[in-house]
């Protein structure tokens, strides 16, 4: 569990340099040719690796994610796997300003309370 969680927060800190590469402004990074399927690609991969906590039951975990940020991002991994080209850059864009903002603050609330709940 605590892996998985772990690398959606490395995928998280790999779009948040991604976009350092624009000065944080989203739309030119969605412009990008390079940036923008790099975002889209590691947006698929967060996706994945909460598809695979839901896999595993990891229930107790999923329950402690806003539920909003959890249908969000599957539902745009969806666009992305099963219509690359059309999937509108507006929609990335709220998922990169509200959501994966919103669930890099939620993994890293559980994260620090599971490890000072082992110490």
């Amino acid at each position: 569990m605590k892996n998985r969680l772990l690398s959606v927060l490395e995928k998280i800190n790999d779009i948040e340099f991604f976009l350092t590469q624009t000065d944080g402004k989203i739309a030119p990074a969605l412009e990008d040719r390079i940036l923008k399927p790099a975002i889209r690609m590691h947006i698929i991969s967060i996706a994945e690796q909460f598809n695979k906590l839901k896999d595993e039951n990891e229930f107790e975990l999923l329950s402690q994610i806003d539920k909003t940020d959890l249908r969000g991002l599957h539902a745009v991994r969806n666009f992305i796997a099963h219509d690359y080209d059309s999937v509108d850059d507006e929609i990335l864009e709220v998922v990169l300003r509200k959501h994966i903002p919103h669930l890099k603050d939620q993994i890293e609330q559980i994260l620090n309370q599971t490890s000072s709940s082992r110490s």
